[in-house]
Protein backbone atom coordinates (compact mmCIF):
# COMPACT_ATOMS: atom_id res chain seq x y z
CA UNK A 1 0.00 0.00 0.00
CA UNK A 2 1.46 3.39 -0.90
CA UNK A 3 0.74 6.63 0.96
CA UNK A 4 -1.54 7.85 -0.72
CA UNK A 5 -3.78 5.06 -1.35
CA UNK A 6 -7.12 3.53 1.19
CA UNK A 7 -5.83 0.49 2.91
CA UNK A 8 -7.15 -3.13 1.34
CA UNK A 9 -9.56 -4.34 4.09
CA UNK A 10 -10.78 -7.98 4.78
CA UNK A 11 -13.59 -7.89 7.16
CA UNK A 12 -14.47 -11.63 8.66
CA UNK A 13 -18.52 -12.12 10.21
CA UNK A 14 -21.62 -12.77 9.32
CA UNK A 15 -25.28 -11.31 9.99
CA UNK A 16 -26.11 -7.79 11.41
CA UNK A 17 -22.32 -7.08 13.18
CA UNK A 18 -20.64 -7.68 9.98
CA UNK A 19 -23.27 -4.98 8.22
CA UNK A 20 -22.24 -2.70 11.02
CA UNK A 21 -18.95 -3.27 10.71
CA UNK A 22 -19.16 -2.84 6.59
CA UNK A 23 -21.42 0.27 6.98
CA UNK A 24 -18.54 1.74 8.56
CA UNK A 25 -15.53 0.62 7.00
CA UNK A 26 -17.00 1.03 3.40
CA UNK A 27 -16.62 4.93 4.57
CA UNK A 28 -12.89 4.45 5.13
CA UNK A 29 -11.84 2.66 1.66
CA UNK A 30 -12.98 1.52 -1.49
CA UNK A 31 -10.76 -1.43 -0.91
CA UNK A 32 -12.79 -3.37 0.98
CA UNK A 33 -13.74 -6.98 1.14
CA UNK A 34 -16.35 -9.18 3.04
CA UNK A 35 -15.42 -12.96 3.89
CA UNK A 36 -18.74 -14.03 5.24
CA UNK A 37 -19.92 -17.39 7.28
CA UNK A 38 -21.61 -19.93 5.45
CA UNK A 39 -23.30 -21.90 8.30
CA UNK A 40 -26.47 -20.41 8.27
CA UNK A 41 -29.35 -22.99 8.63
CA UNK A 42 -32.04 -20.70 9.58
CA UNK A 43 -35.35 -18.90 7.67
CA UNK A 44 -34.89 -18.30 4.34
CA UNK A 45 -31.44 -19.27 3.89
CA UNK A 46 -32.04 -22.40 5.59
CA UNK A 47 -34.96 -22.96 3.31
CA UNK A 48 -33.35 -22.37 0.23
CA UNK A 49 -30.08 -24.09 1.19
CA UNK A 50 -32.19 -26.99 1.74
CA UNK A 51 -34.24 -26.95 -1.27
CA UNK A 52 -31.90 -26.36 -3.68
CA UNK A 53 -28.50 -27.61 -1.60
CA UNK A 54 -26.66 -23.66 -2.34
CA UNK A 55 -24.69 -21.92 -0.05
CA UNK A 56 -27.07 -19.88 2.92
CA UNK A 57 -26.99 -16.81 0.95
CA UNK A 58 -28.48 -14.67 3.80
CA UNK A 59 -25.76 -13.57 5.30
CA UNK A 60 -23.89 -12.62 2.25
CA UNK A 61 -27.51 -10.54 1.43
CA UNK A 62 -26.64 -8.71 4.57
CA UNK A 63 -23.08 -7.75 3.55
CA UNK A 64 -23.95 -6.56 0.35
CA UNK A 65 -26.91 -3.96 1.47
CA UNK A 66 -24.18 -2.90 3.63
CA UNK A 67 -21.43 -1.99 1.43
CA UNK A 68 -24.50 -0.21 -1.00
CA UNK A 69 -23.89 3.84 -1.30
CA UNK A 70 -25.82 6.72 0.44
CA UNK A 71 -27.23 8.13 -2.78
CA UNK A 72 -30.02 6.98 -4.29
CA UNK A 73 -29.73 4.26 -6.45
CA UNK A 74 -27.49 2.76 -3.31
CA UNK A 75 -30.17 3.12 -0.74
CA UNK A 76 -33.31 2.02 -2.72
CA UNK A 77 -31.12 -0.80 -3.61
CA UNK A 78 -30.30 -1.65 -0.36
CA UNK A 79 -33.99 -1.83 0.88
CA UNK A 80 -34.98 -4.02 -2.22
CA UNK A 81 -32.55 -6.85 -1.23
CA UNK A 82 -33.43 -6.77 2.37
CA UNK A 83 -37.21 -6.89 1.69
CA UNK A 84 -39.23 -9.96 2.91
CA UNK A 85 -42.51 -11.15 1.38
CA UNK A 86 -45.27 -11.29 3.90
CA UNK A 87 -47.93 -13.67 2.54
CA UNK A 88 -49.76 -16.89 3.38
CA UNK A 89 -47.79 -19.09 0.92
CA UNK A 90 -44.33 -20.49 0.44
CA UNK A 91 -42.34 -17.26 -0.59
CA UNK A 92 -43.66 -15.83 2.87
CA UNK A 93 -39.96 -14.78 4.43
CA UNK A 94 -38.24 -15.23 1.71
CA UNK A 95 -36.21 -12.13 1.25
CA UNK A 96 -35.53 -10.68 -2.25
CA UNK A 97 -32.04 -10.44 -2.04
CA UNK A 98 -31.69 -14.10 -1.39
CA UNK A 99 -33.86 -14.88 -4.33
CA UNK A 100 -31.85 -12.68 -6.77
CA UNK A 101 -28.44 -14.15 -4.96
CA UNK A 102 -29.43 -18.07 -5.94
CA UNK A 103 -30.72 -17.27 -9.41
CA UNK A 104 -27.71 -15.37 -10.41
CA UNK A 105 -25.79 -18.71 -9.06
CA UNK A 106 -27.76 -21.39 -10.73
CA UNK A 107 -27.37 -19.26 -14.53
CA UNK A 108 -23.90 -18.94 -13.76
CA UNK A 109 -22.86 -22.02 -12.04
CA UNK A 110 -20.83 -19.90 -9.75
CA UNK A 111 -21.23 -18.71 -6.35
CA UNK A 112 -18.53 -16.00 -6.69
CA UNK A 113 -19.26 -14.76 -10.32
CA UNK A 114 -23.35 -14.21 -8.96
CA UNK A 115 -21.98 -12.30 -5.64
CA UNK A 116 -19.99 -10.27 -8.45
CA UNK A 117 -23.08 -9.90 -10.39
CA UNK A 118 -25.16 -8.60 -7.39
CA UNK A 119 -22.27 -6.39 -6.33
CA UNK A 120 -22.49 -4.67 -9.61
CA UNK A 121 -26.06 -3.93 -9.94
CA UNK A 122 -26.05 -2.37 -6.03
CA UNK A 123 -23.09 -0.35 -6.66
CA UNK A 124 -21.50 -2.21 -3.78
CA UNK A 125 -18.10 -0.27 -2.37
CA UNK A 126 -16.69 -3.63 -1.84
CA UNK A 127 -16.56 -7.34 -2.42
CA UNK A 128 -18.61 -9.94 -0.97
CA UNK A 129 -17.40 -13.62 -0.43
CA UNK A 130 -18.52 -16.32 1.24
CA UNK A 131 -15.47 -17.92 3.56
CA UNK A 132 -15.83 -21.94 2.17
CA UNK A 133 -16.94 -23.38 -1.23
CA UNK A 134 -19.65 -25.58 0.52
CA UNK A 135 -22.68 -25.33 2.95
CA UNK A 136 -21.50 -25.94 6.94
CA UNK A 137 -23.13 -26.88 10.14
CA UNK A 138 -22.06 -25.25 13.41
CA UNK A 139 -21.29 -27.89 16.50
CA UNK A 140 -21.00 -26.11 19.10
CA UNK A 141 -19.47 -27.60 22.75
CA UNK A 142 -22.78 -26.55 25.15
CA UNK A 143 -22.83 -26.51 28.80
CA UNK A 144 -26.08 -27.11 30.28
CA UNK A 145 -28.17 -27.13 26.84
CA UNK A 146 -30.49 -29.13 29.04
CA UNK A 147 -31.79 -27.10 32.13
CA UNK A 148 -32.04 -29.96 34.26
CA UNK A 149 -28.23 -30.68 34.18
CA UNK A 150 -26.60 -27.28 33.76
CA UNK A 151 -22.88 -29.17 34.55
CA UNK A 152 -23.41 -31.39 31.68
CA UNK A 153 -21.67 -30.49 28.20
CA UNK A 154 -23.32 -31.69 25.37
CA UNK A 155 -22.89 -30.93 21.16
CA UNK A 156 -25.68 -28.67 19.84
CA UNK A 157 -25.54 -28.65 16.08
CA UNK A 158 -26.64 -25.68 13.54
CA UNK A 159 -26.44 -22.01 13.85
CA UNK A 160 -29.76 -21.52 14.93
CA UNK A 161 -29.55 -23.79 18.03
CA UNK A 162 -26.50 -22.44 19.21
CA UNK A 163 -27.52 -19.34 18.85
CA UNK A 164 -30.94 -20.34 21.03
CA UNK A 165 -29.75 -22.37 23.07
CA UNK A 166 -30.14 -22.17 26.96
CA UNK A 167 -26.77 -23.59 27.92
CA UNK A 168 -23.67 -21.73 28.02
CA UNK A 169 -21.22 -22.24 24.40
CA UNK A 170 -17.90 -23.37 25.13
CA UNK A 171 -16.44 -24.28 22.06
CA UNK A 172 -17.28 -24.81 17.89
CA UNK A 173 -15.76 -26.81 15.39
CA UNK A 174 -17.50 -26.93 11.74
CA UNK A 175 -18.93 -29.72 9.64
CA UNK A 176 -17.45 -31.13 7.52
CA UNK A 177 -14.59 -31.21 9.63
CA UNK A 178 -11.64 -28.99 7.79
CA UNK A 179 -14.30 -27.68 4.84
CA UNK A 180 -12.63 -26.09 1.79
CA UNK A 181 -12.13 -22.36 1.75
CA UNK A 182 -13.02 -19.97 -1.13
CA UNK A 183 -9.75 -19.42 -3.24
CA UNK A 184 -10.66 -15.83 -3.28
CA UNK A 185 -10.93 -15.23 0.29
CA UNK A 186 -7.82 -16.47 0.96
CA UNK A 187 -6.30 -14.44 -1.79
CA UNK A 188 -7.92 -11.70 -0.39
CA UNK A 189 -6.81 -12.01 2.84
CA UNK A 190 -3.16 -12.44 1.87
CA UNK A 191 -2.84 -9.34 -0.21
CA UNK A 192 -4.63 -7.27 2.86
CA UNK A 193 -3.35 -4.58 4.44
CA UNK A 194 -5.93 -5.22 7.65
CA UNK A 195 -8.29 -7.65 8.78
CA UNK A 196 -11.23 -6.92 11.19
CA UNK A 197 -12.40 -9.87 13.28
CA UNK A 198 -15.89 -8.28 14.41
CA UNK A 199 -18.35 -7.10 16.13
CA UNK A 200 -20.83 -9.41 15.65
CA UNK A 201 -21.74 -13.16 17.38
CA UNK A 202 -18.81 -14.54 18.45
CA UNK A 203 -18.87 -18.38 18.15
CA UNK A 204 -21.26 -18.68 15.16
CA UNK A 205 -19.95 -15.36 12.81
CA UNK A 206 -16.63 -14.76 14.30
CA UNK A 207 -14.76 -17.78 15.63
CA UNK A 208 -15.96 -20.10 12.13
CA UNK A 209 -13.29 -18.31 10.03
CA UNK A 210 -10.47 -19.49 12.04
CA UNK A 211 -11.77 -23.24 11.79
CA UNK A 212 -11.61 -23.52 8.12
CA UNK A 213 -8.12 -24.85 7.54
CA UNK A 214 -6.30 -23.22 4.69
CA UNK A 215 -8.69 -19.37 5.43
CA UNK A 216 -7.09 -19.78 9.12
CA UNK A 217 -3.36 -20.67 7.88
CA UNK A 218 -3.37 -16.98 5.52
CA UNK A 219 -5.26 -15.02 8.92
CA UNK A 220 -2.49 -16.13 11.62
CA UNK A 221 0.08 -15.43 9.02
CA UNK A 222 -0.62 -13.02 6.63
CA UNK A 223 1.30 -9.55 7.39
CA UNK A 224 -1.36 -7.32 7.16
CA UNK A 225 -2.69 -5.59 10.83
CA UNK A 226 -5.53 -7.37 12.67
CA UNK A 227 -7.92 -5.67 14.46
CA UNK A 228 -10.67 -7.10 16.94
CA UNK A 229 -13.74 -4.96 17.00
CA UNK A 230 -15.02 -5.41 20.45
CA UNK A 231 -19.52 -6.27 20.69
CA UNK A 232 -21.21 -3.53 22.73
CA UNK A 233 -23.58 -6.46 24.49
CA UNK A 234 -23.55 -9.49 25.40
CA UNK A 235 -25.68 -12.46 23.27
CA UNK A 236 -28.32 -14.99 25.42
CA UNK A 237 -26.42 -18.22 25.10
CA UNK A 238 -23.61 -17.35 23.35
CA UNK A 239 -21.64 -14.64 25.49
CA UNK A 240 -23.91 -14.19 28.60
CA UNK A 241 -21.72 -13.08 31.72
CA UNK A 242 -19.04 -12.07 29.19
CA UNK A 243 -16.04 -9.78 29.89
CA UNK A 244 -14.53 -8.15 26.84
CA UNK A 245 -11.31 -10.07 27.31
CA UNK A 246 -13.22 -13.27 27.90
CA UNK A 247 -13.99 -12.62 24.03
CA UNK A 248 -10.57 -12.72 23.45
CA UNK A 249 -9.35 -15.94 25.45
CA UNK A 250 -11.97 -17.36 23.27
CA UNK A 251 -10.42 -16.27 20.14
CA UNK A 252 -7.11 -17.58 21.38
CA UNK A 253 -8.84 -20.76 22.57
CA UNK A 254 -9.77 -21.28 19.23
CA UNK A 255 -6.55 -19.95 17.44
CA UNK A 256 -3.80 -19.90 20.68
CA UNK A 257 -0.93 -18.71 17.62
CA UNK A 258 -3.42 -15.42 16.82
CA UNK A 259 -1.97 -12.20 17.78
CA UNK A 260 -3.96 -8.65 16.91
CA UNK A 261 -2.60 -5.25 16.46
CA UNK A 262 -5.25 -3.57 18.08
CA UNK A 263 -8.85 -4.21 19.83
CA UNK A 264 -11.12 -1.61 19.69
CA UNK A 265 -14.19 -1.16 22.38
CA UNK A 266 -16.62 1.34 23.24
CA UNK A 267 -15.41 3.40 26.18
CA UNK A 268 -19.07 3.28 27.56
CA UNK A 269 -19.05 -0.93 28.13
CA UNK A 270 -15.37 -1.34 29.70
CA UNK A 271 -15.44 -1.83 32.98
CA UNK A 272 -12.17 -2.35 33.57
CA UNK A 273 -9.66 -1.16 31.28
CA UNK A 274 -6.76 -2.37 33.04
CA UNK A 275 -7.46 -5.87 32.83
CA UNK A 276 -8.60 -5.84 29.01
CA UNK A 277 -5.56 -4.15 28.29
CA UNK A 278 -3.57 -6.86 29.67
CA UNK A 279 -5.44 -9.27 28.15
CA UNK A 280 -4.60 -7.15 24.86
CA UNK A 281 -0.89 -6.59 25.38
CA UNK A 282 -0.98 -10.71 25.93
CA UNK A 283 -2.41 -10.65 22.05
CA UNK A 284 0.31 -8.13 20.83
CA UNK A 285 -1.75 -5.68 20.37
CA UNK A 286 -3.04 -2.21 22.03
CA UNK A 287 -6.05 -0.80 22.74
CA UNK A 288 -8.20 1.50 22.06
CA UNK A 289 -11.21 2.81 23.59
CA UNK A 290 -13.55 5.09 22.01
CA UNK A 291 -17.62 5.85 21.56
CA UNK A 292 -18.17 4.07 18.68
CA UNK A 293 -21.84 3.19 19.94
CA UNK A 294 -25.33 4.63 19.00
CA UNK A 295 -25.72 8.08 20.53
CA UNK A 296 -29.67 6.79 21.54
CA UNK A 297 -28.02 4.22 23.85
CA UNK A 298 -29.19 0.89 21.74
CA UNK A 299 -26.62 -1.67 21.31
CA UNK A 300 -25.44 -1.21 18.07
CA UNK A 301 -22.35 0.59 16.36
CA UNK A 302 -22.73 4.35 14.92
CA UNK A 303 -21.24 4.03 11.10
CA UNK A 304 -20.14 7.51 11.08
CA UNK A 305 -18.59 7.34 14.59
CA UNK A 306 -16.81 3.79 14.04
CA UNK A 307 -15.55 4.82 10.78
CA UNK A 308 -14.10 7.91 12.37
CA UNK A 309 -12.12 5.80 14.66
CA UNK A 310 -11.02 2.79 12.18
CA UNK A 311 -10.11 5.59 10.02
CA UNK A 312 -7.28 6.88 12.53
CA UNK A 313 -6.63 3.43 13.29
CA UNK A 314 -5.88 2.26 9.60
CA UNK A 315 -3.79 6.23 9.44
CA UNK A 316 -1.58 5.26 12.39
CA UNK A 317 -1.04 2.08 11.29
CA UNK A 318 0.40 3.33 7.81
CA UNK A 319 2.50 6.03 9.73
CA UNK A 320 3.93 3.54 12.50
Amino acid sequence: MSSGEPPAVVALGGGHGLHASLSALRRVTDRLTAVVTVADDGGSSGRLRRELGVLPPGDLRMALAALCGDDEWGQTWSRVVQHRFQSEGELHGHAVGNLLIVALWELLGDPIAGLDWVGRLLGAQGRVLPMASVPLDIAAEVEGADPARPYDVSVVRGQVACALTPGRVRAISLLPPDPPASPEAVRAVWEADWIVFGPGSWFTSVLPHLKVPELADALLNTSANRLVALNLAPQPGETDGFSPQAHLDVLQAHAPSLTVDVVLADRGVVADPADLEKAVEAMGGRLVLADVAAADGSPRHDPERLAAVLGEIFLRGRTS
